[in-house]
């Protein structure tokens, strides 16, 4: 076994023992030294015995293999797990016998007992390219005397067996304690980014033991697969590596990757000596999702306002669909995209059931090249031919608008209650609303780019808005005693203050201003007040959706005057109306379905798709699989800006800050949940936070919705294991246990760090 330095001629000195101690040569003569009557045997790792995992475990095996490949491993020995089929291999009982050629063996690594050593557990089912168990067992260091080195052994394998889980099969690996200078982790590729080309480093002072149990964050070197130093963080942290010894550890990253067919998680030191020693090799198990080249850059944005919440299948249909197509339809008037890229993309879409709109084409982000795009000619050329249209249409918008809502408004009030309705009916109706929801969306949107408001309208603070209007319409209603189930029969214009839901009832704010003043302009967009009140249906409100005929006040009085809302304000509420209807046309079509036998609960209904929906409220088939359809996983909010790997997943886009500045994600992914801070029963959305990665909290990640953590490194056991789950991770979030009590309701994204307090939109807390 030599080492990777005098392979290229550098770092050994004569006289060395390249090795780092004497060989196991006299241990036997053929590599095999029996230990006891249960089939474990003591195997030096320069044997072929010691490469096989199902009996020297995965951790000795690689380290056998890559010392067989030259590179600068360790001598040391491994006391096998009983051969598969052996007596002792069945009964699982982990006994070993420490006689004479234990001892041996031990008294020759240890020179006497004068060296110290260092016992670690090697089970085939860590180290694997499935899953690292990282952590999971046990390894004692500083391991000196004979009855310390038994008690050490006795140790690894009691850590095979853990409470509710069948023992793990457990070999021990045994090789000299080293003093490293300084010594670390390197993944030959970015786990925490996903990009293969480049490696991550982090190093501290000393072995990589304090690293990798989480109690210290190093310091953190991105190199190119050369070893070429592309950054560091801290930009301040002391220099451990020079830039020769970087490049000798991207060299040993390039020969794991040769031997081992992929990028390799390695634990590497540096001894006083300046020679380099691999102290474990173990594949990579978890790489972070990454964007294609060119993937859309997307965000909640100004869609978030009416869709706010996680949406099922039919809501999508209902409501997105018509909000892309509308939105493409006014950008193609406007000239401000290319019609071929509007006919190939959806403006809005839904992600994990959330709507998300394509940043780039609505203008609220810059292109990733802004002086390219100043050189191509397209855009002006076509904002030039858009121009004739949009002068004509600013001046002819507001008429168009005005007639828009006639129509819709004229149509509400005709529509009768939808039990009244035929199913063929409700059907029409439905296609009607969808239509209708385009022209709403294009014209809303329209008016907001190309008409103003004037400022005579603005004077004394009137926003002339119709969530004004909804707020002092409320406070009116609950002023007078009125139950909130009946308010939005009363007062339709309320509904401007919640987002549609096939799901449940309307939720009104739990508070309302008491004047004009505090609310808005107290106006309704133009319909008069309602006088009458029908009595509430099953979901607490009223059984029509006529929404739009004569209104009168709560109280007995005249019809009041008010004046009417801008063209944007007046169609966003329409909006949310026709909306409404389609609520309860699609629950009046689910109430028949179970009645038919199709569906067995008609809240099922959103699982279904538009064109299912259709043709089954037609008298058609539903689909085989409705029954074992299931709801999407709770998720998240979407971050401000993302991207889509091609599994789907998100994958927030970094801000151009500073690098280093607080949190720092370390496991991709989002979760929102309630704090837990490993006390006590945990809630059923837990959030870990914690001050240290402690690799014995690694039994409770499976069942944590996220964790953060004070200190760490992104290359520790912990959140190495967390990106194996799957699971949120940030460290370096700053006095965390002290900012984020138990309870508190927590927003992480694991790849860029951001930790949010409040609600889903993270007014609260911050980095």
């Amino acid at each position: 076994m030599t080492t990777l330095d005098e392979r290229h001629g550098e770092g050994a000195r004569d006289g060395d023992d390249p090795r780092g101690g004497p060989v196991l040569d006299a241990v036997a003569a053929d590599g095999r030294v029996a230990v006891g009557a249960h089939g474990r045997e003591a195997v030096p790792l320069d044997r072929p015995a010691a490469a096989l995992p199902l009996i020297a475990g995965s951790k000795a095996a690689n380290l056998a293999r890559a010392a067989g490949a030259g590179l600068p491993v360790l001598p040391g020995f491994v006391i096998t797990h009983p051969a598969p089929g052996s007596e002792s291999h069945a009964s699982g009982d982990g006994l070993f016998d420490s006689g004479p050629a234990l001892r041996q063996a031990w008294e020759t690594l240890s020179e006497g007992g004068e060296r110290p050593l260092v016992v670690r557990s090697s089970s085939p089912q860590e180290d694997t390219q499935e899953s690292s168990l990282a952590g999971r067992f046990a390894s004692v260091l500083d391991v000196r005397g004979w009855a310390d080195f038994l008690k050490a052994v006795r140790t690894v394998l009691d850590s095979a067996h853990r409470p509710g889980e069948p023992p793990a099969p457990m070999a021990v690996l045994v090789q000299p304690m080293l003093t490293a200078r300084v010594g670390g982790v390197m993944f030959g590729a970015d786990p925490v980014e996903g990009r293969a080309d480049r490696m991550l480093v982090s190093a501290v002072r000393g072995g990589p033991d304090s690293l990798v149990g989480g109690e210290q964050a190093g310091t953190d070197y991105w190199l190119s697969l050369r070893g070429r130093m592309l950054r560091t963080e801290p930009a301040d942290a002391e220099p451990l590596l020079g830039a020769f010894e970087l490049r000798r550890l991207a060299r040993l990253a390039r020969r794991a990757r040769e031997v081992f067919d992929g990028p390799q998680d390695i634990e590497f030191g540096f001894d006083d000596h300046g020679r380099l020693w691999l102290f474990q090799s173990r594949p990579i198990t978890a790489m972070a999702a990454r964007p294609p080249r060119g993937a859309r850059l997307l965000g909640p944005g100004p869609v978030a306002e009416s869709l706010p919440d996680q949406l099922e299948p039919l809501e999508e249909d209902l409501w997105v669909t018509p909000m892309a197509r509308g939105l493409a339809a006014a950008l193609d008037i406007g000239g401000t995209a290319p019609r071929r890229r509007l006919r190939a993309v959806p403006v809005v879409t839904a992600v994990g059931g959330r709507a998300a709109a394509d940043l780039l084409l609505l203008g609220a982000a810059r292109p990733r090249h802004r002086w390219l795009a100043l050189l191509n000619p397209a855009p002006g050329g076509r904002r030039l031919a858009a121009a004739w249209r949009t002068g004509r249409l600013t001046s002819a918008l507001p008429g168009l608008a005005l007639d828009l809502v006639a129509d819709v408004d004229r149509r509400l009030a005709e529509t009768p209650p939808p039990a009244d309705i035929p199913s063929t009916g409700l059907a029409s109706t439905l296609r009607w609303t969808r239509t209708t929801l385009v022209a709403l969306h294009a014209q809303e949107s329209l008016a907001g780019a190309l008409l103003h408001e004037s400022p005579a309208n603005r004077a004394g603070g009137n926003s002339r808005t119709a969530a004004g209007a909804a707020l002092t319409a409320l406070a009116d209603a609950r002023a007078l005693g009125l139950p909130d189930e009946h308010v939005v029969t009363a007062e339709p214009v309320v509904l401007a203050l919640t987002a549609p839901s096939l799901r449940g009832r309307i939720r009104l704010p739990a508070s309302a201003p008491t004047s004009p003043q505090e609310g808005g302009s107290g106006s309704t967009g133009g319909a008069p007040r309602a006088g009458g009140r029908p009595g509430p249906d099953e979901h607490g409100q009223s059984a029509t959706v006529a929404f739009v005929r004569p209104f009168r006040h709560p109280v007995d009085g005249p019809a009041a005057t008010v004046p009417a809302l801008p063209p944007r304000e007046a169609l966003r509420l329409r909006v949310r109306w026709v909306q409404e209807l389609q609520v309860r046309l699609v629950r009046e079509g689910a109430r028949r379905l179970v009645v038919r036998g199709g569906l067995d609960d008609g809240a099922r209904v959103g699982l279904l798709r538009w064109p299912e929906f259709l043709t089954a409220l037609e008298g058609g088939p539903l689909p085989a699989d409705v029954r074992e359809r299931l709801p999407l996983p709770v998720s998240a909010p979407l971050p401000d800006a993302f991207r889509v790997a091609e599994d789907g997943t998100v994958v927030a886009e970094r801000s151009a800050g500073p690098a280093g500045e607080g949190g720092r994600g370390v496991s991709g992914g989002r979760a929102a949940g309630t704090v837990w801070d490993g006390t006590g029963t945990p809630p059923p959305d837990a959030v870990l936070v914690v001050r240290t990665l402690d690799p014995t909290l690694a039994p409770l990640l499976p069942g944590l919705t996220g964790l953060v953590a004070q200190t760490g490194s992104p290359l520790s056991h912990l959140a190495v294991l967390a990106r194996e789950f799957g699971l949120p991770a940030v460290v370096g979030a700053t006095d965390a246990v002290n900012r984020f009590p138990p309870g508190t309701h927590l927003t992480v994204d694991g790849t860029t760090g951001d930790v949010r307090t409040g609600d889903e939109t993270g007014t609260e807390g911050g980095r």
